[in-house]
């Protein structure tokens, strides 16, 4: 027995040795020397032939920015498309577009952002023939995209639409009643933007002869506003319209504007009569490869029953192709592929789990492609050659992603990168050949070209191998991934413990999460942020747990859905469970346990404080809802439906109806420039608190946004949250 003491002490000092050798992760290494920065790939585009690919390049020495063309096949630069340094009166862009046949490339600069993904620019074609620059507008101007023929160039501007003409110079406006706050046509709104995830609203027919629009009356949706600081002596406010839970949405009508509207019985901008087939949403439209026939995705208010309907341009009559329903919810994707025949590729949960579908041009289903107790993660497109479909799917864990390829039929199905990890790929436009993205929780970012036949590799891009070198430098201990058992559920869960772990000895014990619906927190990939902080705090003996509660993504349609009416109350039940089951460890302080997250995170770390007093001695929420009934009207009523329909769902999960529960330690933190989710509902929980008499820490980022970011600003906030975690637990 003593000889077996004696070799554990030895062991014990051996470890303690290696791991005071081991650097020490900082907060200036993560958020402000970009010490752990991983090589990317710059966004590619294929080239039509299959056999080449598109980057944009910035060169640092003369400030010029370039679009090079090189081979998939060496990696070698064949060509230069476009150099600002070839172009006078343009130093710079910061995007591009090709036209259809490649000649052409739309560049844009000056691009100032509005929300989350809109922005405006100016924006020039280079014709890489004549060498020719082309201003589009002498405004600024909104998601310009060429016609399929390349001739034109559609955008928004001032919430109207516009044409311009390359050759011609001249420029077509299409409509004449947008006004702000009012009238749009063609861009989304806000709550479009945010939680339908496009802004362009338009799309060209195939024959370049008909744009379809979506017309946005925003006259009845109630407006918000925030005040903006500045520099200034006095502050701004900056108003928009913002639909809460239960209030008025914009109005949403289809249109239709022929451009080529010489016969009389084409009348030139025209609302779509989409009968029976109308929704209170229409958030997708599309042109099929019939340059007659116009797909439209609409939805009613409870986002319950999604519709796909086939307009015809030419007979001005509509049909409805797929009808999706779901006692919850029914997600809405961009997935939809038509096929040359106009049958089209469908993705569906409707089985219980997500999974590709084929029907015919006329809506019929002709066959369910994949099927199993897995979810299809990605769907990557259809080679009519050898037609395949490619998708990415969890077949191989609910952690990991692999990438497949199977017959249209469903048959012959190929395994084309399933290591143990996050498999993801890019292909070529012929479906050659893909850029295969690996990494797991110790491999950085790894890119290799892949065969498409067979998945085979045929060269490395970049292995981000200095990285890893780099970070094994670091005192680091590896995400051990586990399932928990609790509330009649088996729950994906990860731990990091300290490199210097002692059995014997008790440690706090600190949970991460975000728990939102179809979210995965858990999952075998290398992460960038916060995962570094999550080491930083087990090098300072805490250990760190995630766990993915229910309405969680990825382990089918019931586990997800269980949610709906009730958010909030679930993921906290499992949140609380999980916790007070890991506190049984014997290495788990149960006296000291915290809770944190952001947004969504938030909430649940504000409630779980609350409700689950007895388990939790501190929360850190971060931006969080509070209720609800704050937040906007697609994404809360998706789960929640109104507020009028469901006011005890609303207001039992709120943490304001539990501040009196609360005995641990509260640091709530928002940005006072926070579009998404408003800092009123921080403002609200205060007050809330205020007359619980609950004493709590608070602190408001002047004009952040929902992402709390800019300068110091990251490293101001993960400082306090690192002090206060220090301090309280």
């Amino acid at each position: 027995m003593k000889i077996q003491l004696f070799l554990s002490a030895i062991l014990l000092m051996a470890i303690q040795s290696a791991t005071a050798q081991k650097k020490q992760i900082t907060l200036e290494d993560i958020w402000k020397e970009g010490t752990f920065s991983a090589e990317r790939l710059q966004s590619i585009h294929s080239m039509a032939n299959g056999q080449e690919y598109a980057v944009q390049n910035f060169d640092r020495a003369s400030r010029t920015g370039s679009v090079d063309i090189y081979s998939y096949a060496t990696g070698d630069k064949v060509r230069t498309a476009v150099s600002s340094a070839d172009i006078e009166g343009l130093d710079y862009f910061i995007s591009y577009e090709f036209s259809g046949d490649e000649k052409q490339v739309l560049l844009a600069t000056k691009l100032q952002s509005i929300f989350r993904r809109s922005t405006l620019g100016e924006f020039y074609v280079w014709n890489t023939l004549s060498r020719k620059l082309t201003k589009v507008s002498d405004d600024l101007i909104q998601e310009p995209t060429f016609s399929p023929d390349g001739t034109m160039i559609a955008y928004g501007k001032g919430n109207n639409l516009y044409v311009f003409n390359i050759a011609e110079g001249t420029t077509q406006q299409l409509t004449i009643d947008g006004k702000k706050n009012s009238i749009i046509n063609g861009i989304t709104d806000w709550v479009y933007e945010e939680e339908f995830g496009f802004v362009r609203a338009f799309d060209w027919s195939a024959d370049s002869k008909k744009i379809a629009y979506i017309r946005f009356d925003e006259t009845d949706v109630p407006e918000f506003s925030m005040d903006i600081y500045g520099k200034e002596l006095y502050q701004t406010q900056s108003v928009f319209k913002y639909p809460k839970a239960g209030e008025a949405n914009a109005k949403v009508t289809l249109r239709l504007h022929n451009l080529d509207s010489g016969n009389s019985r084409k009348a030139k901008d025209v609302e779509i009569n989409l009968g029976d087939n109308a929704g209170y949403y229409i958030p997708r439209i599309s042109w099929s490869k019939d340059p007659n026939v116009l797909s439209v995705q609409t939805l009613n208010r409870h986002q319950d029953t999604l519709k796909l309907s086939l307009f015809n341009a030419a007979t001005y009559q509509t049909k409805l192709a797929v009808l999706e329903t779901d006692k919850a919810y029914v997600d809405v994707t961009d997935n939809l592929t038509f096929l040359e025949d106009n049958s089209f590729i469908w993705t569906s949960e409707k089985d219980g789990w997500n999974h590709v579908y084929h029907h015919n041009a006329d809506g019929t289903l002709k066959s369910q492609v994949t099927s199993g107790d897995w979810e299809v993660t990605g769907y990557y497109g259809y080679d009519a050659k050898t037609k395949r479909i490619f998708y990415q799917s969890s077949e191989n864990g609910s952690i990991n992603r692999g990438v497949y390829a199977i017959g249209l039929n469903g048959k012959k199905k190929q395994a084309l990168a399933i290591k143990e990890g996050t498999n993801d790929a890019d292909f070529s436009a012929d479906f050659s050949n893909f850029i295969h993205t690996y990494s797991n929780t110790t491999t950085p970012y790894r890119f290799t070209l892949n065969d498409a036949r067979d998945g085979k590799q045929i060269r490395v891009i970049k292995d981000n191998n200095d990285l890893k070198e780099l970070y094994a430098t670091y005192d680091i201990s590896p995400k051990e991934f586990f399932e928990i058992d609790v509330n009649g559920v088996s729950l994906n869960a990860y731990m990091i413990k300290p490199t210097n772990f002692d059995p014997n000895k008790k440690y706090p014990l600190f949970m991460t999460q975000y728990s939102g619906p179809g979210s995965q927190s858990v999952a075998n990939k290398w992460d960038t942020g916060n995962d570094y902080w999550f080491q930083m705090l087990a090098q300072n003996d805490y250990i760190v747990v995630c766990v993915d509660p229910r309405g969680t993504g990825l382990k089918g349609r019931d586990f997800k859905k269980i949610t709906q009416k009730e958010l909030g109350k679930y993921e906290v039940q499992d949140q609380i469970a999980a916790a007070k089951q890991l506190s049984e460890r014997p290495y788990i302080d149960e006296n000291r346990t915290g809770i944190w997250g952001w947004s969504y995170g938030g909430f649940m770390a504000s409630n779980c404080l609350f409700q689950g007093a007895d388990t939790f001695e501190m929360a850190i929420a971060v931006a969080p809802v509070t209720s609800w009934r704050f937040y906007d009207s697609i994404y809360t009523e998706r789960y929640m439906q109104t507020p009028q329909e469901n006011a005890s769902g609303y207001d039992n999960n709120s943490p304001m109806s539990h501040v009196d529960k609360m005995e641990g330690d509260l640091l709530l933190v928002h940005g006072g420039g926070d579009d998404n989710v408003h800092v009123q509902n921080s403002t609200r929980l205060v007050e809330a608190l205020v007359q619980a008499n609950k004493q709590f820490d608070y602190f408001n980022y002047p004009d952040r946004n929902h992402g709390i970011y800019g300068g110091n600003t990251r490293f101001h906030l993960y400082t306090m949250m690192t002090e206060f975690i220090k301090e309280k637990l």
